[in-house]
């Protein structure tokens, strides 16, 4: 197998890893409020995502910044409970018959993805840096990672669009319901997360003697 592969498929099973689901259920929340036709929506969600996480996981990796890994781990949790936020206080799109149109409200969405990517690309590039050790050249490895990340991410969505279609399509749960209770639990969870950093912790001054 080659390097390039190698890395590729260590991004893949990074964020698709069930031990590592913080980054899933960041998906999870920006996909919630869409369906299998709003496909387009959601390949220029994740594509303004991919772009800031790739930024800084460069950035990081080639250390041209510094950050201290506890804020930004508990930052991604931060970034989750936000976007379950914008889920739930969100008013229903009314359906259009062109539904590849992207309606005005959907664009701070995107900004939204896009800013939060920076912070996801610096917690990736925490384990790519500890994979890389001391490798002469990054680029390709970096490449790849960044390659797997964006297959994983594709296949998490498609999960994810999949199970709606079938509530909302099939079984005819209200879609408002739907993206209540996926964004309910996905921000449940986040702040799950939130009190169980470190970087919590030591703002709360539990911090070990």
């Amino acid at each position: 197998m080659s390097e390039f592969s190698i890395y590729l498929q260590l991004g893949f099973d990074h964020i698709t890893d069930p031990n590592g689901y913080d980054h899933i259920i960041f998906i999870t929340a920006l996909c919630a409020i869409y369906q299998l036709k709003d496909w387009r929506k959601v390949l220029i969600l994740i594509t303004a995502f991919t772009i800031g996480h790739s930024i800084t996981l460069a950035l990081a990796t080639l250390n041209y910044i510094q950050y201290r890994t506890e804020v930004i781990e508990f930052l991604i949790p931060v970034t989750i409970l936000l976007t379950a936020f914008t889920n739930i206080f969100q008013k229903s799109q009314p359906e259009s018959l062109f539904t590849e149109d992207i309606p005005q409200t959907s664009v701070p969405r995107y900004f939204m993805a896009l800013f939060f990517g920076l912070i996801h690309g610096m917690g990736f590039s925490n384990y790519l840096r500890s994979l890389l050790g001391k490798e002469a050249s990054i680029f390709k490895p970096l490449l790849a990672f960044n390659v797997g990340l964006e297959l994983g991410q594709l296949l998490i969505v498609l999960i994810i669009l999949t199970i709606s279609w079938v509530l909302v399509s099939v079984l005819k749960v209200k879609k408002h319901d739907w993206k209540l209770v996926l964004s309910g639990a996905v921000a449940g969870i986040a702040l799950i997360l939130i009190k169980e950093s470190d970087y919590w912790q030591e703002l709360m001054g539990n911090t070990p003697e």
